[in-house]
């Protein structure tokens, strides 16, 4: 089904996969337009039919931040040259995405329909004037044309997530009073007249994409009847394809995260499908070729958006088309190298693929010579590892005590909601294979391997801190690996020791479904539903000994979403406190001087990790030895980290 060609009115995409707008942070500066022409280059030449690019603005006042992209003159017309024309040479199509930022816009400048400030953003808006309004829509018809001159297929107009068309639509944004206020008629005559003035501006061949808001997932939003009827008018107005929007960013509901089951929004493209006579576009959490397979032969949608699984992948699809699924490195959903690098104003990459967006920092290049390598652990860092020293033309050996790979990955996809986990394990398994690494399981290392190899790598991952607690009557405090593992019996009552991203998945490991499906996800977030979420029978206790907001290390795009699962299940939080003795009346505690009693009956340890490097630690002054991920360092289990070093060791063998 992906494979197949779509006719449209007057063109063709060669397949149904789009690549969906993500901005990457190569978009600002002429010094990365060497950088994000072989971002767009690896996709195209990946297979990919339609790409779309991060968010352009039309002018000034719609950017995302003082410093972000625009495309409104001539010089712009000249850069993109360079993206348009290396993706037709790979045989893709390509889009700009324009995108006005309304309230969302990080800067004081920013102007809305109405002057109502967004919960995420300190600089509350202006509201435009009539002036201005048209001042906005003749901004986007000339930029439109201005990405025809640039060589590109066709525009999307970005009218979802919250931004400045999205607000119009909205009542939970709009206020005004005047034509462009009050009536869906008046709410969406902004919509309306920015496609008409586009299509007015450009040739008929020229495509326009809408990216219409069919969830917003915010209080007084636009209704599913609303929906069809801005769908149908945009379509007389010019639109040739629609693209799904799911929710705005103020949005307390999980719309990409990893929790959020595979194709849980196919619903929202189907109506939209079932509205309109032009093609359809379905997307979030679609990341593997079964999945959009699925949605396309029921006709939930005519084209699948994948942006994070590019990113992971940029030859997804020649992999699928060439029958080598098992090949594809999945998007698990993360967001720790994407999205929570770009709102901190770094380059978006990938946790699963660090040359995403480095394609020219981080090349892989063959050697000349071929060395014999030992890589000692076969957790994400060894694996990784041992790929990419085998990329290269090295000799690769890889040992595990263990008798299977995976090292902390085994226990994250343990975890309600990371269950995703396993297509990485999957992925390295059958590189190996690829690869001819050769693989020992059950292998322990010892000092006379180091005399039979070139080089060897150390990747020996963590294991658990012990917790130093004073425990009696038959008590002890277990560690988190234990209980994910199942190998000790849990009580009623339980304290989770640590606020960390390990403590969060503790929670989520004991209160949350696993493989979670869509109604159970829908119910648990109140999705066109009343929120019901799933209730686990045992209280639970979250302490820590430092003060402040507990997750405060966790990631920037889901951290908000490990502390609601917290709130929805009455996790009862206590921070600086001291950790005294357990015992058969409980844990106690010292918080503000006094002695306070928890009357639990199981102590789960989550305060960190220690390396594992004894087998190493009197080797690392040698020239052939190297360590990487968490048995160099174990503040915190980071999987970007161990593969991103395991790239860069590879890089210098």
């Amino acid at each position: 089904m992906l494979e197949q060609k779509l006719q449209l009115k007057h063109s063709e995409l060669r397949n149904r996969l789009v690549m969906g707008s993500m901005h990457t942070g190569l978009e600002e500066g002429w010094h990365n337009r060497k950088r994000l022409r072989a971002f767009y280059e690896a996709r195209a030449k990946g297979g990919t039919g339609l790409i779309i690019t991060g968010g352009y603005s039309p002018n000034l006042r719609g950017k995302l931040t003082p410093i972000s992209s625009s495309f409104n003159s001539y010089y712009d017309v000249f850069k993109h040259r360079a993206y348009t024309e290396v993706v037709h040479q790979h045989g893709g199509k390509i889009c700009l995405q324009l995108l006005h930022a309304g309230r969302y816009a990080y800067h004081p400048f920013n102007q809305a329909p109405s002057a109502i400030k967004a919960p995420i953003n300190p600089y509350k808006p202006k509201e435009m004037s009539l002036r201005a309004i048209r001042k906005t829509i003749n901004d986007f018809a000339r930029s439109a044309y201005l990405a025809e001159k640039a060589g590109y297929d066709g525009v999307e107009i970005m009218g979802s997530e919250g931004y400045l068309i999205n607000e119009f639509m909205a009542p939970h944004t709009n206020k005004r009073a005047d034509q462009y206020g009050g009536s869906l008629e008046n709410r969406m005559r902004l919509a309306i007249e920015i496609v008409q003035a586009v299509r007015a501006k450009v040739s008929e061949t020229f495509l326009i994409i809408f990216r219409l808001s069919v969830m917003d997932i915010i209080p007084d939003g636009s209704t599913p009847e609303e929906v069809v009827i801005q769908a149908q008018d945009l379509e007389k107005a010019g639109v040739d394809i629609f693209n799904t929007g799911i929710g705005w960013h103020e949005a307390r509901v999980p719309t990409i995260a990893s929790m959020v089951p595979a194709g849980a929004f196919k619903e929202a493209s189907k109506r939209l499908k079932n509205t309109v006579s032009v093609p359809v576009i379905a997307v979030n959490r679609i990341n593997t070729p079964d999945i959009a397979n699925a949605i396309l032969a029921a006709e939930e949608a005519d084209l699948i958006s994948m942006a994070r699984p590019l990113l992971a992948d940029p030859d997804f699809f020649n992999k699928y088309l060439n029958q080598q699924s098992a090949q594809i490195n999945v998007c698990i959903g993360c967001n720790q190298g994407c999205l929570d690098h770009v709102f901190k104003g770094q380059r978006a990459t990938c946790l699963v693929n660090p040359q995403a967006a480095f394609e020219l920092d981080y090349p892989l290049e063959k050697v000349a010579s071929s060395r014999l390598v030992l890589v000692v652990g076969a957790g994400p860092a060894g694996l990784a590892a041992s790929c990419y020293l085998a990329e290269k033309g090295h000799k690769v050996t890889l040992i595990e005590q263990q008798q299977q790979v995976g090292g902390q990955f085994n226990l994250a996809m343990q975890i309600p909601g990371k269950e995703d986990f396993n297509h990485t394990l999957k992925y390295f398994t059958n590189e190996l294979n690829r690869l001819n690494v050769e693989l020992k399981l059950g292998t322990v290392f010892n000092d006379e391997m180091l005399n039979q190899f070139d080089d060897v790598v150390f990747a020996t991952g963590v294991r658990p801190r012990p917790a130093a607690i004073e425990c009696a009557d038959n008590k002890r405090v277990f560690a988190y690996d234990e209980v994910i593992r199942g190998d000790v019996e849990l009580g009623h009552s339980i304290a989770i020791l640590g606020a960390g991203g390990i403590g969060f998945d503790m929670i989520a490991y004991l209160t949350e479904h696993k493989n979670q499906t869509i109604d159970q996800f829908k119910t648990q977030w109140g999705i066109e539903c009343a929120a019901e979420p799933h209730r686990d029978s045992r209280k639970l206790y979250m302490l820590k000994r430092s003060e402040g907001r507990f997750g405060n290390d966790l990631g920037k795009t889901t951290g908000w979403i490990h502390r609601q699962v917290a709130k929805q299940h009455k996790v009862e939080q206590i921070a600086q406190c001291q950790y005294k003795r357990f015992d058969k009346h409980g844990l106690t505690l010292l918080v503000n001087g006094e002695e306070q009693l928890l009357k639990v009956d199981t102590v789960i340890a989550c305060i960190g990790q220690v390396s594992n490097n004894e087998a190493f630690v009197s080797q690392t002054d040698k020239a052939k030895v190297h360590v990487i991920g968490g048995a160099k360092l174990a503040a915190a289990i980071d999987a970007k980290r161990a593969i991103f070093e395991a790239l860069q060791v590879a890089r210098t063998i």
